[in-house]
């Protein structure tokens, strides 16, 4: 049990919208009592204490972490509380890397929510690990845990009353649960039509006309800033009108990202562009809690004893972390202790020939191919047909007008590589790989040559899982991902750090990216348009149908 304490400070209330000097008493983990000291205005002499935030959409695969050891790095950042959604590991193990996610989150102080995966796999168009039937939903539902319905990512299934997206919803809908949307793009009818079936939140806007649009049907809206996708700049503006329905979230959020910052960096940058701290404390703060009903304190009396304390309100340095009375991260430390991580997985390695990427050009003369672009910090692409440099009948990269082979490769079972090209990543040589695939999670590669991608593929292979990047057989690194190939069960900052010297890797072999093995990661990404490439094929994303990459 945590001991009892008292706490002088400038205390946030997020009901009554004020900030006052009090002494809050903590005992049995929750808040006993706030005594206030008299004073009207803050004690610019204290720190502040004010709820911890919240993240109100993260997939902690994303963070190559295992829940255990991604809440050791966030409680630092003044995070107590996250609502995960467990897709990534659903669709290698199912149900079984749901129950992991849940196991290793009970092992630490920290509150996760984690929602049942609505679309494993997310389309018929690409190879899974696994299926999550209406069924196992149902059964999930049966654990208190389970606390939502996960992004529902078919949207066309909803907006055409498909019956099994439907069922799943009405199972949401029985056992009380909130259902999480995901629908970039769709506005106006649609996203009415969308809300109706009973969609409460989307994350995906990447304008705020599209926001609007979304609110306007009574949808809640999150400002996503990760790792890969950033919307930030684009939504905060409607905070003033609109913060009663915001919340702050990172969807993916990488390791090294996260040693430095989570939602407190949303909160600072808000409150820097001349946001009202108060609007912007509820949508990190108050609102996750209230929407997905979570077990978290909001520094009220009788509340369990989350809370966090900062020095001011402009740089929220965040000097202590509570968690039901527990103090779990003090002045850039975390309290909480390493917990060992058993290892799970679902993966056929085998060993892939470079003659297994080549593309031959169906008929003589200059070919035409299909040439998806990437943006840097987005996840919808863009298509291009442009002229073939060809070799002997076969169709070639040519890194130096930035256009790279990109292939995925089924790690479920033996089958040939779907093979396309890509630009955007700017490598000059040597190639990228990773296990981390949404959302089947096969082996996704970008290289400058056939060779380079079949070394980089390969050492993914022999570990089972993991990030590769290859230059020359002097620059080689690999960062194993044992946990269903997408986690480690390491260290976290041991983690981050290996992940930060092959992000740098990346680099120096000429990727301009801010994540590349984040944008890697989403190019198999079929519900994001507009041409992706799964383990069967290129698929273009609005004809929603399988195209050639020889024109």
């Amino acid at each position: 049990m945590p001991a009892e304490f008292s706490l002088q400070a400038n205390v946030i209330d997020l009901f009554a919208n004020t900030i006052a000097p009090a002494v809050v008493h903590v005992a049995a983990g929750r808040i006993q009592a706030i005594e206030p000291t008299g004073a009207a205005e803050p004690d610019p002499g204290l720190p502040y204490a004010l709820p911890g935030f919240v993240d109100a959409h993260v997939h902690i695969e994303s963070s190559l972490l295992i829940p255990a050891e991604f809440a050791r790095l966030a409680v630092v950042h003044g995070t107590v509380a996250t609502v995960s959604d467990p897709h990534e590991i659903g669709n290698v193990l199912g149900v079984a890397g749901v129950e992991f996610m849940l196991e290793s989150g009970r092992q630490v102080p920290f509150k996760f929510c984690f929602g049942a995966p609505s679309c494993v796999p997310a389309t018929p168009f690409e190879t899974a690990g696994a299926e999550i039937t209406a069924q196992d939903i149902e059964q999930l539902f049966q654990n208190p845990e389970i606390g939502y319905l996960a992004e529902m990512m078919n949207w066309p299934g909803v907006l055409n009353r498909d019956a099994g997206v439907m069922e799943k919803i009405r199972l949401a809908q029985q056992y009380g649960r909130p259902v999480d949307g995901h629908a970039p793009g769709l506005r106006g009818a649609d996203a009415q039509r969308y809300a109706e079936a009973g969609i409460s939140t989307d994350h995906e806007c990447f304008t705020a006309e599209e926001a609007l649009d979304k609110l306007a049907v009574g949808m809640k809206i999150l400002i996503r800033e990760g790792s890969a996708a950033r919307n930030f700049d684009a939504l905060i503006d409607l905070l003033p009108e609109h913060h009663e329905h915001m919340m702050f979230c990172s969807d993916d959020k990488h390791p090294d990202t996260l040693v430095l910052g989570h939602i407190n960096q949303l909160v600072q940058r808000a409150v820097a562009r001349g946001q009202d701290v108060l609007q912007v404390l509820r949508v990190a703060c108050r609102n996750p809690v209230e929407h997905y009903r979570l077990p978290v304190g909001l520094l009220q009396i009788g509340d369990p004893a989350d809370f966090i304390v900062v020095d001011n309100l402009t740089d929220f340095n965040v000097r202590q972390t509570y968690l039901d009375g527990a103090l779990v991260a003090e002045n850039g430390a975390t309290l909480i202790p390493a917990v060992p991580g058993r290892v799970v997985n679902n993966f056929h390695a085998r060993v892939v020939g470079a003659q297994e990427f080549q593309l031959p050009t169906p008929t003589a003369g200059q070919a035409t191919i299909r040439v998806i672009e990437c943006f840097d910090g987005q996840l919808i692409t863009a298509r291009h047909d442009l002229p073939a440099r060809t070799v002997d009948r076969l169709v070639v990269p040519d890194a130096a007008q930035d256009i790279l082979k990109l292939v995925v490769v089924n790690r479920y079972q033996p089958a040939p590589p779907a093979v396309a090209f890509i630009r955007g990543f700017g490598l000059k040589r040597g190639a990228l790989a990773s296990s981390v695939g949404h959302d089947s999670h096969n082996i996704t590669a970008v290289g400058c040559d056939d060779e380079s991608l079949a070394r980089a593929v390969n050492l993914v292979m022999e570990a089972q899982g993991g990030l590769a990047a290859v230059g020359s057989h002097r620059e080689e690194l690999l960062l194993p991902l044992p946990v269903a190939g997408l986690m480690s069960e390491k260290d976290g900052y041991g983690v981050a750090a290996s992940y930060a010297a092959i992000d740098a890797l990346s680099r120096q072999l000429g990727s301009p990216l801010g994540a590349p093995f984040m944008t890697l990661s989403f190019m198999a990404l079929l519900v994001i348009p507009s041409l992706k490439l799964s383990d069967k094929g290129l698929f273009d994303g609005e004809a929603f149908r399988f195209v050639e990459a020889v024109v």
